[in-house]
């Protein structure tokens, strides 16, 4: 009889971090099976298995840990190393490295997994996919069954504050017609005035609508409940609730990330009554043996005046750019003005910035294969190296005037096999199992830091690991176009304002 008794993982000292009995056996007996384990190894040379008189330990070394089966002897030790290979593919699905605290933190996870590889001590016929899938656990049922209740409440809702305009309506239609306001009575009690019924009724619609969170003091009604409008769908709150409790990074695409640009990249606190937004936005496409397929790059200017005062200005602007960019002004701007004096100011001068709106008065666009223009280069190298490949990938920027911030360059990694064991690396790195992603993140990419390189290898074909997305944030923009001065209409003198500068990536990626 072919029985696993026990899957452990454990550390080179024979610390149990997680295990899993199949057969009845107590704390002490595993213990002491997995302490004696490493005592067994012959150190001097590589084997997949030790034996005992009672036992055999199957094991797989995992970076500073072991993954450990242990069977009886007469176990089939064919079928014994195919399920211990499943055992180490599962390990990465819910542990993002292989650590001991990673292990631990994980452990009813692993522990879910392991009970549908091996029932009562004997292997299942699963592969990774079937076991992703039973332990989620979801049921199309259930989400059928709330989502016709979602729908059951919201229809609900509407027939309440249907009846609620019926009845307000009703209200005003006998105030102008000088009669008594038709009147509700309930089992034994008086009328109600109509008015008071309708308010009772809004009120008891507006306090159904809002969520339910922890109790709060109840606030006075007032205006503000008439502009409440209907929240979210709870089917996407639960989705990403979901996510973040599974330990997903809930992060926007490549190129927009607006929680992290919001971070970098907030407004300057001292802004004055004249401010301008500089934004521009970058798509690039590079081949991966080199060659630039496609660029374009969109910048504006956003102009917001907070005082009337300086609502008749003219902006001095500075394009040193040398690339070729197409500028076009609003077609409140004087065209003229700006092409012989580069000044933005409207066509009439008696007129009027608008007060405390973001206002559109420059944009630029530039697009072009030419490989020079690139800002930053990608080179990525992947090569075959027996079962395994072997990656290197280097960053360079060209564009030395530029400061990138927050810079992940994002390389997609095969299914199914694990970590990739890092070599070299410039900056730090994220192993993102669940997505089968490598991270390498880089905090500043600058003139003193213009290049750098990761070595990793991992099993897997080169396509493989391509498309690499780019990321980045940056204070300084590409195409050289700055607001150097700002004046009065009348009397030309000088007027404070400040600037806000951001350079954001739509789509960076190396097909």
């Amino acid at each position: 009889m072919c029985v696993l008794l026990a899957a452990a993982v454990c550390t080179k000292a024979g610390k149990a971090i997680v295990s899993r009995q199949f057969v009845e056996m107590t704390r002490t007996r595993i213990e002491g099976l997995l302490a004696a384990f490493p005592k067994l190894m012959n150190t001097g040379k590589q084997h997949t298995f030790v034996e005992t008189e009672s036992v055999r330990y199957v094991y797989q070394p995992m970076e500073k840990l072991y993954m450990v089966l242990i069977t009886t002897k007469n176990s089939n030790i064919l079928e014994d190393l195919e399920t211990l290979r499943l055992f180490s593919r599962v390990i990465p699905e819910y542990c993002r490295a292989l650590e001991e605290n990673e292990i631990s933190e994980h452990c009813f996870d692993l522990i879910f997994a392991f009970d549908e590889i091996v029932a009562l001590g004997y292997r299942e016929n699963v592969n990774l996919a079937q076991i992703r899938t039973f332990t989620e656990m979801e049921s199309h049922e259930e989400k059928v069954f709330r989502a016709v209740r979602e729908t059951q409440e919201r229809e609900a809702k509407a027939e309440m504050r249907r009846k609620a305009k019926e009845l307000q309506q009703a209200r005003r239609d006998a105030e102008r017609q000088g009669k008594k306001a038709p009147g509700f009575g309930g089992f034994g009690s008086v009328a109600v005035s109509g008015g008071t019924t309708a308010t009772m009724i809004t009120e008891t619609i507006i306090e159904t609508e809002k969520p339910k969170v922890a109790p709060a003091p109840a606030r006075p009604s007032g205006p503000s409940k008439a502009l409440k409008l209907g929240a979210k769908g709870k089917e996407v709150d639960n989705f990403v609730d979901k996510l973040k409790s599974e330990g997903e990074n809930i992060l926007t695409a490549v190129g927009k990330r607006s929680t992290e640009a919001a971070k970098v990249l907030a407004p300057p606190v001292n802004m004055e009554s004249v401010h301008m937004k500089i934004e521009e936005k970058i798509s690039l496409t590079c081949g991966r043996d080199g060659g630039l397929q496609s660029m374009e790059l969109h910048g504006m200017i956003m102009l917001h005046i907070a005082d009337e005062k300086f609502a008749r200005i003219r902006l001095h602007v500075e394009n040193e750019d040398k690339r070729g960019v197409q500028l076009q002004t609003h077609p409140n701007v004087d065209k003229k003005l700006f092409t012989t004096e580069s000044q933005i100011g409207l066509k009439n001068p008696e007129k009027s910035f608008p007060i405390n709106s973001d206002v559109g008065v420059l944009k630029w666009r530039l697009q072009t294969t030419e490989e020079s223009f690139i800002p930053l280069t990608i080179n990525c190298w992947p090569s075959e190296s027996g079962n395994s490949c072997d990656v290197n990938i280097e960053y360079e920027l060209q564009e030395e005037s530029l400061e990138l911030n927050d810079v992940i360059i994002t390389i997609p990694l095969p299914s199914g096999v694990g970590a990739p064991v890092i070599g070299e690396i410039d900056g730090e790195y994220r192993h993102d199992s669940r997505r089968n992603l490598l991270e390498w993140c880089l905090p500043v990419i600058d003139a003193k830091n213009k290049s750098g390189s990761l070595e990793f290898s991992i099993a897997g074909q080169p396509n493989d690991f391509f498309p690499v997305q780019v990321s980045f944030i940056s204070k300084k923009n590409y195409c050289n176009i700055q607001v150097t001065k700002v004046t009065l209409v009348d009397g030309n003198s000088p007027v404070r304002f400040s600037t806000e500068t951001t350079f954001l990536v739509d789509k960076y990626e190396v097909l």
